[in-house]
């Protein structure tokens, strides 16, 4: 039951709206998911909604992706849902997520996509403050600092590493400094210390933060995204300020927690984004307040709309798994299927044969691979190595022995690739 002191929030990430998924699109996917989350918003009476970055996959997003995102938004007009915090991850393009910001503002919707105006007051309609989040977007790293001319790649990583420490440091110090001249002067002075407008901090204000980052520890279900090429352990948990009493993250798709931290987490995708994710739980957290005490977190799991499956084993066997499967699901969204078959050598009409079995199942077999003795990659159905299962360094590393270079000079081949990887990332 709730008080007047009470506050609930919805804490979400990683939609990827307009992702294509093997040239097929999924916005009926999407819309479904968004429909959910719309209705669990007015389920449980959420008071606010945060989305920790990547509402789109690419950062020119198609106009279906868009309508998706602002016809959500609209609806959220007529729930209990009196505010909403957005932040850029590195799939967004900032110029587009904030083209809109002035305009969504008016209707209490905050979208964050660079290290402006981070800090967000969220008050009732009395003009109490009900909670402060430290809006944190996808931290790239010209928002931060500037390589230096010679610096090693490690170097590098390690100035990266403090900076975003720091950043965050920096914001609980803004915060604190504010708090600490309302409680000697009154909320009318305005702070010194920072650029925002002041902040009326009671309190019984929860105090929050977002991050869209790979933090020490979390567990990813694919090769994901390293964000900041060559380090995949961007902060500790135990680096984030004590000041916050939840730190909202996304990048990771799977809901967990970090570091043993119940305060720190990760919501995780609203659908899974690849074969990989399949056993993953999806949905989104809901925090409840009393005052600025965190009493509760909640993780709302979301129905699975379309289902994607891998199915492995020889031919007969994958067969009978894909009859099986297609009884169970018959109804849903058509099933999309990777299937991998054991085979001595490759199989040319491997396709057609499955492509012909499954033409009158609900479902889509979307990849056809084969394993063949000995051999820890999957192959296409003519004996050809899968690319996709390659990393870029992976590739290299194969071009340089088919190449016939010497073991002794390909570890430095691979070392000056990494750095031209490197510099491509801070470009894009």
């Amino acid at each position: 039951m709730k008080t007047e002191n009470s506050l609930k929030i919805i804490h979400t990430s990683d939609w990827h709206l307009g992702q294509k998924f093997l040239s097929f699109d999924r916005d009926e996917e999407h819309r479904l998911a968004l429909s959910w989350l719309h209705d669990t918003i007015v389920e449980h009476q959420a008071d606010v909604l945060i989305v920790a970055g990547d509402i789109f996959d690419i950062g020119n997003p198609p106009n279906s992706a868009r309508k998706l995102y602002y016809r959500f938004l609209a609806n959220l007009l007529h729930t209990p849902c009196r505010h909403v915090v957005i932040t850029a991850g590195n799939h967004d393009s900032p110029s587009m997520l904030e083209a809109p910001r002035e305009i969504l503002q008016a209707l209490n919707v905050y979208v964050v996509a660079t290290t402006e105006d981070e800090i967000i007051e969220l008050k009732d309609k009395n003009g109490r403050t009900e909670a402060i989040v430290a809006a944190v977007p996808f931290l790239r790293e010209g928002f931060l600092r500037f390589a230096t001319p010679g610096e090693s790649p490690e170097e590098r990583i390690l100035k990266l590493k403090d900076a975003i420490k720091t950043h965050y440091h920096d914001l609980s110090s803004q915060i604190i400094a504010v708090r600490s001249e309302q409680l000697a002067a009154g909320s009318d002075i305005q702070s010194p210390v920072t650029s925002h407008p002041p902040i009326a901090i009671g309190d019984q204000s929860p105090i929050l933060t977002t991050g869209h980052l790979f933090a020490y520890g979390a567990q990813a279900s694919d090769k994901q995204d390293n964000i900041y090429l060559g380090d995949t352990q961007n902060i500790h948990a135990d680096d984030f300020p004590e000041l916050f009493s939840y730190v909202a993250l996304g990048h990771i798709h799977r809901a967990q927690k970090v570091g043993g931290k119940e305060h720190i987490r990760y919501s995780g995708s609203l659908i899974p984004l690849s074969f990989s994710e399949t056993k993953d739980e999806k949905g989104c957290y809901l925090l409840e307040y009393e005052g600025a005490k965190l009493k509760e977190v909640q993780f709302l799991p979301s129905p699975t709309f379309r289902r994607l499956k891998t199915i492995e084993g020889d031919l007969e066997d994958v067969k009978k798994r894909l009859t099986e499967f297609n009884d169970r699901y018959a109804e849903s969204l058509p099933s999309w299927v990777e299937v991998i078959v054991h085979l001595d050598t490759p199989d040319p009409s491997l396709d057609e044969t499955l492509h012909e079995y499954t033409r009158d199942f609900n479902m889509e077999i979307l990849k056809i691979r084969i394993q063949l003795p000995e051999n820890d990659l999957t192959h296409t159905s003519d004996g050809q190595v899968a690319l996709e299962d390659l990393s870029p360094e992976e590739v290299f590393l194969k071009r340089c022995r088919s190449a016939g270079y010497p073991e002794e000079e390909i570890g430095p081949l691979v070392e000056t690739f990494r750095e031209l990887m490197e510099g491509v990332k801070s470009e894009e």
